[in-house]
């Protein structure tokens, strides 16, 4: 018996023509992309032959001034009040948004008021505030309160007033200047740590307590290292605008810091706008580094927080047992 065979195949010219030819797939094309861009390629080139050309930027007296010893100094100025102004902004941004989320109606109501003032008065008018604030005392004084009222009727002369000090020599305009910075970002590090903790699970908290972790520890070792992943980012762009935001300060004046002394050059000798652009320079070298850093504690403490995850698991399996 024989079995059934498949019909040969045809074979030659026919059987080629029988296949569908293979599509060839035509990139789209985008015109206006090219003309965009060949225009935003003839408005660099102009800029750049702008900068060359123009003798009023005047780059030979420009290098030659923005690496003086006054110039570098009020580098050094403006890293320091930077670095001071952030570290107390910060310090104070926490202790104030521990006190909004407490349970204690009179803390919260202070911390709410103190973030109120210092977000809504502009930097630049607490700067000029703050470095007037010898014209209501003189003196610096310490001692009991309200001497002035109590002692008069029981009788005593004199004052309650221990320690006294020329305000002058407390607050000079680098200290005037640290404390309108500090207290202006204490207000804006309050909200972020504020909402870095809320963005926290309430019931990791409930089982550090569960296995008898204190406030602070939990606070420390639970919600912390967790909330940071929330509170880096912007504070590290609040960083790169307290470096800018320290150019204010020469209102009060602070001679000593970078814009001011680039200013004062510029004034001197008549030719400013060349001071003008070192001062962008500089600002911009800074910012990138700030920038850079930023990048790098931002990789750091994802790790940080993975290994917080991880402790909060083992926990959390101990409580199940």
């Amino acid at each position: 018996m024989k079995t059934p065979t498949e019909p040969p195949r045809p074979t030659g010219p026919s059987a080629e023509g029988s296949r569908p030819a293979p599509v060839k797939a035509v990139p789209v094309r985008h015109p206006g992309r090219w003309v965009a861009s060949g225009a935003l390629l003839v408005l660099a080139a102009m800029f750049v032959n702008m900068l060359v050309t123009n003798e009023k930027f005047n780059w030979p007296f420009m290098f030659e001034n923005m690496f003086s010893a006054p110039v570098l100094n009020g580098v050094w100025t403006t890293l320091k009040l930077t670095v001071l102004a952030m570290l107390l902004g910060i310090s104070l941004g926490i202790a104030v948004a521990v006190m909004r989320l407490s349970g204690n109606p009179v803390l919260a109501t202070l911390a709410w008021l103190y973030t109120w003032f210092f977000r809504a008065v502009p930097r630049l008018v607490l700067c000029v505030l703050f470095g007037n604030l010898g014209i209501l005392y003189q003196n610096l004084e310490l001692g009991l309160p309200f001497d002035n009222y109590w002692m008069p009727l029981l009788g005593l002369e004199g004052d309650a007033r221990f320690f006294s000090v020329p305000m002058n020599d407390v607050l000079t305009p680098f200290m005037a200047a640290l404390l309108a910075l500090a207290l202006s970002q204490g207000a804006y590090m309050a909200e972020i740590v504020r909402a870095g903790l809320l963005s926290v699970d309430k019931g990791q908290t409930e089982a550090a307590q569960a296995l008898g972790m204190s406030r602070g520890k939990t606070l420390r070792r639970i919600t912390l290292p967790q909330a940071l992943r929330v509170i880096v980012p912007p504070t590290g762009n609040e960083v790169t605008a307290m470096l800018k935001d320290t150019s204010l300060v020469s209102a009060i004046p602070l001679t000593t810091e970078l814009f001011f002394q680039l200013q004062a050059i510029g004034n001197r000798t008549f030719d400013l706008f060349p001071m003008l652009v070192a001062a962008c320079i500089w600002y911009l070298a800074i910012t990138s580094l700030l920038m850079a850093g930023q990048f790098f504690l931002e990789r750091s403490f994802t790790k940080g927080d993975r290994k917080a995850q991880a402790e909060i698991a083992i926990m959390q399996s101990k409580a199940g047992h």
